[in-house]
């Protein structure tokens, strides 16, 4: 197996290290060093800016920007679909090729689908964007376990929180800037439409962008901490070797299977948040206003959190995992107990949709920026996009504070990423078929709950105040590196 024990530099290469990571000075502001785990994070955040962020921008118009959800729901149960089963391999896939591979070539199945929305535009080929969601459940698996691994395994223990939240607000700023190009290019809409060619344009570019980007990341070996340790140094051992790893990971950290629950929850509910919220009762221009919020919160909300979870002055890390925990489960029922006011406010909302496609009145509502309704509900999707920021945090936060093996992080990543998609891939077929509004809504306030429970013994049992060094997988693998 590769070697993942933290290890300190002499003391001349760790006086160069101290000076590799002060960086530089322009105009006065102090840049931190390209090998630095800080530039590396800020990279990878910015390569999830231009792909899943503007990913984000756009299906949170509802429907990807169109006005049929049947489509997109399909597209996005296939996505997840694939997502799910190559979440579960992607750990092995990263320790293979490594980050900036992974994480490149994750990037360019966003551009492919952006595309296949731009073709139904025109050609109404359902078939073509459902089939460029499961290709892109495939790339996205791969982005987001590269992701997970360097968010997680750059930093040291001190500043993992504060990394966690710096990557979630870049990430977040890119779903944000995507939802203002929908709001210029459809303010003088006022219809429930689709938004036009130019906005799907615009994404696939920065899509392409993003999935470039990804290929100045440096290898992991080259990163340097503040502290003079390096990043485990993950060699490239034999596939076959990968799957041991990973199966011995599930077996000698079986607790992992607690934390399930909560990754199942973790993209549950931006159904019923996308389609059954912001596309059924908003016209075009709501929805897209309505995006800026709910992205901007979340950047808040992933900041703020991963501040308080990484400060020490609250107590040790297992003390902060409880406070952590605590804060999150009362946000969790407070605002989507304010959700159960607001769905019972409104009637039917699957039979209004249908009536909507074949042109039948009554229509949905189709609540306008300048309703006087409109504040109120916009105001509760705000704070859906900051529970789901503080819900993330959380978990990658967990995850961390579970370990420092690059690697064993790599298959954690991995598996919260799988379990994640195999959700989604469930409650986005559910919403296809159409299941009513209540249903997707109590499942998600239900799963967030259940979620938060099953934690409760791996808060208890396995976070630790500190974790310098992990013992290797497999003791064969550490000589097949040797040989």
């Amino acid at each position: 197996m590769a070697e993942t024990e933290v290890r300190k530099l002499p003391l001349t290469s760790a006086t160069a290290a101290s000076r590799n990571q002060s960086g530089y000075k322009v105009f006065g502001l102090n840049i931190p060093a390209w090998r630095s785990p800080l530039t590396q994070v800020i990279l990878t955040g910015f390569v999830c800016f231009l792909c899943p962020g503007m990913f984000n921008a756009l299906n949170g118009l509802g429907a990807g920007g169109q006005l049929d959800s049947s489509v997109t729901s399909n597209a996005n149960s296939a996505l997840y679909t694939t997502f799910a089963f190559f979440g579960f391999i992607a750990g092995t896939v990263l320790n293979y090729f490594g980050a900036r591979t992974t994480l490149g070539f994750g990037g360019v199945g966003y551009a492919l689908y952006s595309g296949s929305l731009l073709c139904y535009s025109h050609t109404k080929n359902a078939g073509f964007v459902i089939a460029s969601g499961a290709i892109l459940g495939v790339c996205a698996a791969f982005l987001w376990c590269a992701q997970g691994t360097v968010m997680m395994s750059y930093p040291t223990e001190s500043e993992k929180g504060r990394y966690i939240g710096l990557f979630w607000g870049i990430f977040n700023m890119g779903a944000v800037i995507g939802s203002i190009s929908p709001i210029v290019q459809n303010w003088n809409s006022a219809s429930s439409g689709i938004v036009n060619d130019g906005t799907y344009v615009g994404f696939i570019v920065l899509m392409v962008a993003g999935a470039i980007l990804a290929f100045f990341l440096v290898p992991p070996e080259q990163i340097v901490r503040k502290d003079g340790s390096r990043v485990a140094h993950v060699r490239h051992p034999s596939a076959i070797t990968e799957v041991k790893g990973l199966y011995q990971t599930f077996i000698s950290d079986y607790y992992i299977i607690l934390l399930f629950p909560m990754f199942w929850a973790s993209n549950w509910f931006y159904t019923y948040q996308q389609n059954g919220f912001n596309l059924y009762l908003f016209n075009l221009r709501g929805r897209a206003f309505n995006n800026i919020w709910y992205w901007l919160s979340q950047i808040f909300g992933a900041v703020v959190f991963g501040f308080i979870l990484d400060n020490a002055r609250l107590g040790s890390r297992k003390t902060r995992a409880w406070l952590g925990w605590g804060i999150l489960f009362v946000i969790v029922n407070v605002i989507w107990g304010a959700g159960y006011v607001v769905l019972h406010r409104y009637p039917d909302g699957r039979q209004l949709e249908a009536n909507a496609l074949h042109k039948v009145q009554p229509v949905p509502p189709g609540i306008d920026v300048y309703d006087s309704r409109f504040a109120g509900y916009c105001i509760l999707y705000l704070f859906y996009g900051f529970l789901d920021a503080m819900w993330q945090t959380y978990a990658y936060w967990l995850m961390g504070a579970l370990s420092n093996d690059t690697r064993k992080l790599a298959y954690f990543a991995g598996f919260y990423k799988g379990i994640q998609s195999a959700g989604a891939a469930v409650v986005w077929r559910m919403d296809a078929v159409k299941y009513s509004f209540e249903a997707l809504f109590g499942s998600s306030w239900g799963l967030c709950v259940a979620g938060m429970v099953f934690v409760l013994p791996v808060l208890y049992c396995k976070v630790q105040d500190t974790e310098l060094t992990e013992a290797d997988f497999v003791d064969d693998e550490l000589e097949e590196m040797k040989s």
